[in-house]
């Protein structure tokens, strides 16, 4: 199995993706945000790219819920912005929400050409491996980084990942890890006791906390919370049962 790291959306290459397990990583907050809607009841969640798209779905289906951001604030006029905490109540339970944020679901609607999509961030990387490991593929890990921009915690929580892989290698292929992937590795290791103390001193970290979204890096930070893994099928969002490997 050969895992490769790409580091933000923009420098991912449709030609790399096809035939390949891609797992997506957003963990401020787009990817954190999904897993716990999902997780809380949400039925499905359809990922656009922009504003207009939404809107337009929202004309075609108006029961359905509107979610989103634009620089780590609600879009106006949604019901719901990108906070993982607007998404654990019942409002969201037995809904469809329609979701646009600027980074991560860009990088889903990409990756969207790959063989098969997979959701993660660190409240479930743990069962994300699992899963990715099962389908037997080679993986690539499509971080989104922040406006283009490789963003610290995607990095780490493509460190987790590898090392969960890895530790699942005796039970299949060896795992084949690229440059970047393995920087990440080693990056994972030297702050995974430290983890909710990384995230706030990380540039998103900063920004989010200064606008009052504190809380939100806390609880992004937390590792393997969620057992549970999103996969894109059909244009949507739905969970996966997690396969246990022997």
């Amino acid at each position: 199995m050969d895992i490769t790291v790409i580091p933000s959306v923009n420098e991912a290459r449709s030609d790399d993706l096809v035939n390949k397990t891609v797992i997506v990583i957003d963990v401020l907050r787009a990817t954190s945000t999904m897993l716990t809607a999902l997780a809380h009841g949400c039925d499905a969640i359809y990922p656009v790219e922009t504003v207009l798209q939404a809107k337009q779905l929202l004309l075609e289906q108006q029961d359905w819920l509107a979610g989103g951001e634009r620089y780590c604030k609600k879009i106006p006029g949604f019901d719901l912005g990108n906070s993982p905490f607007e998404y654990m109540d019942d409002k969201v339970a037995s809904k469809t929400i329609i979701l646009t944020t600027a980074n991560g679901t860009r990088a889903i609607q990409k990756a969207n050409r790959s063989g098969t999509v997979l959701i993660a961030s660190l409240l479930n990387g743990r069962a994300c491996a699992i899963e990715a490991a099962a389908l037997n593929k080679d993986i690539v890990i499509l971080c989104s980084g922040t406006q283009d921009v490789f963003a610290f915690e995607d990095g780490i929580c493509a460190g987790q990942l590898i090392e969960e892989l890895q530790g699942l290698s005796g039970q299949g292929k060896p795992v084949n890890v690229d440059d970047l992937g393995l920087s990440q590795l080693h990056a994972f290791r030297q702050v995974q006791s430290a983890m909710t103390e990384a995230l706030l001193k990380s540039s998103n970290g900063k920004r989010l906390d200064k606008l009052g979204f504190r809380e939100d890096v806390i609880y992004c930070s937390r590792m393997n919370l969620i057992p549970v893994v999103p996969v894109m099928q059909g244009g949507r969002l739905t969970l996966l049962p997690v396969k246990q490997l022997h």
